[in-house]
């Protein structure tokens, strides 16, 4: 871009960034100007690369949780076991497995919450990335009998500790002449896992599956096989392959379907912000075109003079052009380093305002996860960068052309 303007063209440019005292007010507009388009654009990108990161990390504990697709089993179909035969044997299946999913109540030392129960077997549990990680307390070897593991934020509430005695209640439990008695069994507990997904760490726990198959009176039955592919973009191929190679009593579905609804609110959210902050760099564009427009009117001697020396239009035009386009170079390139700078810092800037101001600025109950996630996609960065700049050429073009047709001899008479 240099290249484009003369050594007396930029001097010219330059010269008039540095405006003297008495024309400190359009210094004052054009600094304005310059913070604006540098706040909006670090704005834009923390604010995409926070989204970016929250459906990234939504994505991973949901998958690594559900999988990729869902075969789902009824009551009454006790023959899973051919189904997930037959799912193993797909070739763009890297993992299937049976899980038993009902609802019950947890109950330690007078204190009760309900939860979600899921039986499944150990040789499954153990190739779950997500539940064995650094943050597990236990193990889930020889997982079988009566044994439970729970999440850490719900071990929490209770105030459990590996070793000790968890009761399980089912309101509809054992019938008799006298009523429905509710139902409950004693439970030791071996792992307390950390998935970082509020929902998940709070509301689950696991049973191995002939356990809860037993405890819930449902022997041999499951509610669903998850899948986890080799590839995500076969998912469609996987569930035509199995509606065809499955009876018709198996349902089928994949990750997108069964949790669309929050991936869908986080996209429109995303979309609404972006929409909502660029407004910021499209005001700061229009204090570039006030700035520029009282810079013009100040300097019109100076353009005159100019002009009566031999500068021509075309000169003027891109004196005044380099002024305001390097306002919004310089502001898009701040708000660059600004923006993704805070992207890759989020989470200890987190933790710093929440010490400093005493308040939780991130609650894991509202937002779901325990961690401001952010993840910065280039192509983004890109695309807000350029459309910060394009904005500031646009609006600095009107006034550099109005500079530029200026009459020299009438500038001269005012």
């Amino acid at each position: 871009m240099v290249k484009m303007f003369s050594l007396f063209e930029r001097t010219v440019a330059f010269r008039y960034l540095r405006s003297p005292r008495q024309e400190g007010f359009v210094s004052v507009i054009a600094g304005f100007s310059f913070l604006g388009i540098a706040l909006g654009v670090a704005t834009l990108i923390i604010v995409m690369a926070v989204m970016n990161g929250f459906r990234a990390e939504l994505y991973q504990k949901l998958v690594g949780m559900r999988g990729h697709v869902m075969v789902m089993c009824g009551p009454a179909q006790n023959d899973w076991q051919s189904a997930l035969e037959i799912t193993k044997n797909h070739k763009d299946v890297s993992f299937a497995y049976p899980v038993l999913e009902r609802q019950a109540v947890a109950t330690f030392h007078g204190q009760a919450r309900g939860i979600g129960v899921l039986g499944m077997r150990e040789q499954d549990l153990i190739k779950r990335p997500a539940l064995i990680n650094e943050n597990l307390k236990g193990t889930f070897n020889s997982f079988e009998g009566h044994k439970i593991a729970i999440g850490a934020r719900l071990a929490h509430s209770l105030n459990i500790q590996p070793g000790q005695m968890l009761t399980l209640l089912l309101p509809d439990g054992t019938r008799t002449p006298f009523g429905s008695m509710p139902k409950q069994a004693n439970f030791e507990v071996v792992a307390i896992f950390e998935i970082g997904m509020h929902e998940f760490d709070k509301n689950m726990v696991f049973l191995p599956l002939t356990t809860a198959q037993q405890f819930f009176n449902c022997p041999n039955a499951i509610n669903h096989i998850d899948i986890l592919l080799n590839n995500l973009k076969s998912s469609p191929k996987v569930i035509e392959d199995l509606h065809h190679q499955l009876p018709s009593a198996f349902d089928i579905a994949d990750w997108q379907h069964s949790d669309s609804q929050i991936f869908q609110a986080v996209q429109v959210e995303k979309n609404v912000m972006f929409i909502i902050l660029t407004l910021i760099i499209v005001i700061a564009a229009f204090n570039v075109i006030s700035s520029l427009i009282m810079l013009v009117k100040d300097k019109t001697r100076d353009i005159a003079i100019l002009r009566t020396m031999g500068a021509s239009s075309r000169n003027i035009l891109k004196i005044f052009f380099l002024t305001g386009s390097s306002i919004g170079i310089s502001g898009t390139t701040l708000g660059i380093l600004l923006g993704i700078g805070f992207s890759l810092n989020i989470e200890k800037i987190r933790k710093l305002l929440e010490k400093v101001l005493g308040t939780e600025l991130f609650n894991a109950e509202i937002y779901f996860l325990s961690q401001l996630p952010a993840k910065i996609i280039w192509e983004e960065v890109f695309l807000v960068a350029s459309m910060a700049l394009i904005l500031t050429f646009f609006a600095t073009f009107y006034p550099a052309f109005r500079a530029s047709r200026l009459d020299p001899i009438e500038a001269l008479r005012l």
